[in-house]
């Protein structure tokens, strides 16, 4: 992407351009009380087996598809699988889909997935060049948050999305998307700016806010550019 373009994309953010920092500069941006740096922290969040291992995204696109495993499946209009690139080295995980995702069948869309794209192409990513998932593949009701049973029964579906895509870097978007990933009751602004590891494969994971809290809350969009940022800095140093 060219400077002009991307500064464009900046100032629809209203935000400025970044300097890629050393490594040093990274780590030191994690409290002291944080996770270990990648390559050494315990990996949290490791989805359940049940069954999904040794599906290929055709064949689990299709198990999702004909998911009855908890009561979602009666209030849905379909499942929402993911999109995006299936060898990117991006993964970007948000909590479940809302009621045009349920209509579309696609996550990330409207003024939320808009501000998202928005997001990505002012690190040089466009949506194409990533994965988008979710925790749930199906809509609460309401939009509701997801209850601890239903993010169980449905994280072996992104278990498995994540041992066949093998992601770089994982972006969790929202405290929902963040707690179910790191099981953790943490609020946000804990998790933030930190390499977290997630799974056996320790995926490198970092946190920000969900596009939909940005669009109610513009103030924030200065943090959410900075782990942009961090995550981009993080990404820079991960041997795929």
């Amino acid at each position: 992407m060219n400077a002009a373009l991307r500064k464009q994309y900046l100032d629809a953010l209203g935000l400025t351009p970044w300097a890629l920092r050393s490594p040093r500069h990274v780590l030191a941006a994690a409290p002291a009380s944080a996770a270990p740096e990648m390559g050494t922290a315990t990996p949290a969040g490791t989805a359940p087996d049940s069954g999904e291992e040794g599906l290929d995204w055709q064949q689990l696109r299709e198990r999702v598809a004909a998911c009855t495993r908890c009561a979602l499946s009666k209030t849905r209009t379909q499942t929402v699988f993911g999109v995006g690139d299936p060898n990117a080295d991006w993964l970007i995980v948000g909590e479940a889909p809302g009621a045009e995702e349920d209509r579309r069948g696609e996550p990330f869309v409207g003024r939320a997935g808009q501000l998202l794209n928005s997001m990505l192409r002012a690190i040089g990513l466009a949506r194409e060049q990533v994965y988008i998932a979710n925790v749930l593949k199906c809509r609460p009701p309401g939009n509701r948050d997801p209850g601890p049973a239903e993010s169980t029964e449905c994280l072996p579906y992104l278990g498995r999305q994540i041992g066949l895509l093998r992601p770089k870097i994982m972006l969790a978007v929202g405290r929902i998307a963040a707690q179910n990933l790191l099981k953790t009751d943490a609020p946000l602004a804990r998790l933030r700016q930190q390499a977290h590891s997630f799974g056996e494969s320790r995926v490198p994971l970092v946190v920000t806010y969900h596009p939909a809290y940005l669009l109610r809350t513009p103030s924030d969009k200065r943090k959410a550019w900075e782990d942009l940022k961090f995550a981009r800095e993080v990404c820079s140093r991960v041997q795929r």
